[in-house]
């Protein structure tokens, strides 16, 4: 399958590392223009640096904001004013008990992972209707469908992001323009490298080995017994913003590994 982008521009927010710089490089292998997104200067220009190094023909942009507040989005909105393909990346997560989850974490949350992707695709989907094409793709996560007791407020808000693709994949429905949402399961993403820094130091073992022993012990209903890299994880994403993937909208596709226990 030959997937060309060629004249089509994509913003990837948060993509200045982990699954979003993936999924950028994904989009630029396809020839799209791609605008490469976070919240300093310094991030944003080492991943073009990092991007125009890997693919020196790339057509590459870079637009600073955090997608936070209104505010962000309106400075993102100010240097960016029309794309053909929006994929939300913009997130935040931690673990916190729920007792201990005040309303200013549960705000943080849903401004950050559900906000952002409403008023982006509110300012974007217009275009795209008027073009009649365009692709909008939501980075949901596996814990939309299977909540984490320790981060029921993370838990929600990609949940909220699964009802938010849906329904605006049928506000659009009939213009040429879809609408999903991409679930990812365990990941090797660099927050996950951070994270696992000193056990791999302290074990001597590779973080592949680490991320499978974590899957196995903490997501045992995984089918594949591993984590993803952040490529395979960009590669669903690529093929739902292709033109081959017209048909597909409103949908929740998995990239978790089979961790949600159900054929559906």
């Amino acid at each position: 399958m030959n997937i060309d982008l060629s004249g089509k521009t994509a913003l990837v927010t948060a993509s200045s590392g982990g699954i979003g710089y993936a999924i950028a490089a994904g989009l630029v292998e396809s020839h799209a223009e791609v605008i490469v997104n976070g919240r300093s200067s310094s991030s944003v220009d080492a991943a073009l640096s990092r991007l125009q190094q890997q693919y020196p023909q790339a057509r590459l942009r870079g637009a600073v904001a955090d997608l936070g507040s209104a505010e962000g989005v309106t400075a993102l909105l100010d240097q960016v004013p029309f794309v053909d393909i929006l994929v939300n990346n913009a997130g935040i997560y931690g673990p916190r008990d729920f007792y201990d989850t005040d309303d200013a974490v549960w705000e943080d949350y849903w401004q950050t992972n559900v906000m952002s992707g409403v008023r982006l695709s509110r300012a974007f989907l217009p275009g795209m209707v008027a073009k009649q094409w365009g692709r909008v793709v939501f980075i949901s996560s596996e814990s939309a469908r299977n909540i984490p007791a320790d981060m029921i407020h993370y838990g929600v808000s990609k949940t909220a992001q699964l009802a938010l693709a849906r329904g605006l994949a049928k506000r659009v429905a009939g213009s040429g323009v879809t609408v999903n949402s991409v679930l990812p399961g365990p990941t090797i993403s660099d927050g996950f490298a951070t994270m696992m820094q000193d056990e791999v130091a302290r074990t001597g073992k590779s973080l592949e080995v680490l991320a499978r022993e974590f899957v196995m012990a903490h997501r045992p209903s995984s089918v594949i017994q591993r984590a993803a890299s952040v490529e395979e994880v960009a590669n669903m994403v690529v093929y739902i913003c292709s033109q081959q993937a017209s048909a597909t909208s409103g949908a929740a596709l998995r990239v978790d590994g089979g961790v949600v226990d159900d054929i559906l």
